[in-house]
């Protein structure tokens, strides 16, 4: 993602952002949803993309096969070990929602930037969008979950 947005013009910054906000929304992908396709549990897929649009937005979506739950912001306590991440990613995105799909998948779309086209943000006007799928379990033995997305861009 990081050497994509690069090379798409899109100053640092905002990479920083985005590549943070993509770490939040897998890490709640794979804690509170289930996975894409048939699997109860484990070799199940999750599904990252990312784009600037026609309008010069950057987005990047998350899509699982939804949970038990609604992704919403939460409250958690000074103690607590978890919870902040959609309220990171409000404190730092322009907007963010979730879309409900096809056989229960869920996607949560978070706009980063309103306009990477803006001078200020850095970037030229070529769109570009991307979309990546996690490499297999069963392919990864002996690495834990970080390792398996250090090499998707």
């Amino acid at each position: 993602m990081r050497s994509q947005l690069r090379s798409g013009g899109v100053s640092e910054s905002v990479i920083d952002d985005a590549v943070l906000i993509l770490s939040e929304l897998l890490s709640n992908a794979c804690k509170h949803g289930r996975p894409l396709g048939d699997a109860l549990a484990g070799d199940g897929d999750v599904r990252a993309a990312w784009r600037v649009d026609a309008r010069g937005r950057l987005i990047v979506e998350v899509t699982d096969g939804g949970g038990p739950t609604r992704p919403a912001p939460a409250t958690p306590s000074v103690t607590a070990h978890g919870g902040r991440g959609l309220n990171i990613i409000t404190a730092l995105a322009d907007d963010w929602g979730v879309q409900d799909g096809v056989r229960g998948e869920v996607t949560v779309w978070v706009v980063v930037h309103e306009d990477v086209h803006d001078p200020d943000a850095g970037c030229r006007q070529d769109g570009f969008a991307t979309r990546v799928t996690a490499p297999a379990l069963a392919d990864m033995s002996g690495l834990d979950f970080a390792d398996a997305f250090d090499d998707l861009g």
